[in-house]
């Protein structure tokens, strides 16, 4: 960003940019987006943009840090508490398709068509790292484990959680509740010791 907003309007303004970019990406796809048309969704002037986002490169940027907090905020919630592994697992699953769902069709842009700037790519490898800190957390509760074992479970569960998750948003079949059962019940075979 530019300028990082300060005032309640401005961040209001921000947040309107933000929101309106990602509902460009997901109906129109990266061909589509331009800044242009971002500005009049969100109702403002393009100058106002271009205040806080250089180009449509840094608005896809906010857009993805967007999606990630909510990500990152749904692991929070599963691991907050003292619930049972399966109710964190549901929670998280819940949460997941939710961040998902706001719209579908962007996970797509983001994933395949959209260009990346190179500190995206940064802020990406420290959501992974908190990701897997948080599997690696619900694999504590596992008992008997090995930390080099639990962490390699919550390696492989947290690829396979964001792979099912992506390819639903892709197919459009994240609303499926036999879908969220079968994650809950892979998070829970490969935590619970004995299983999976």
């Amino acid at each position: 960003m530019r300028k990082s907003p300060r005032q309640a309007r401005s961040q209001a303004t921000v947040q309107a940019i933000v929101t309106a970019a990602a509902r460009i990406l997901g109906e129109r796809g990266w061909a589509g987006f331009t800044t242009n048309a971002v500005a009049a969704l969100a109702g403002v002037s393009i100058g106002s943009l271009y205040q806080y986002f250089p180009d449509k490169r840094a608005l896809v940027d906010a857009v993805r840090r967007a999606h990630t907090d909510d990500v990152l905020a749904a692991m929070d919630r599963a691991l907050a508490g003292t619930q049972p592994l399966a109710r964190r697992a549901d929670l998280l699953v819940r949460g997941l398709v939710a961040a998902h769902s706001v719209h579908p069709g962007l996970h797509r842009v983001l994933l395949d068509a959209s260009p990346r700037h190179g500190p995206g790519d940064a802020a990406q490898a420290d959501v992974e790292a908190r990701l897997l800190a948080g599997y690696d957390v619900l694999a504590g509760q596992s008992a008997g484990r090995p930390t080099a074992s639990r962490r390699a479970r919550a390696q492989v569960l947290a690829d396979a959680v964001d792979g099912v998750i992506h390819n639903a948003a892709r197919r459009g079949t994240l609303q499926s509740p036999q879908l969220r059962r079968e994650l809950v019940g892979l998070i829970c075979a490969q935590l619970v010791p004995g299983r999976g």
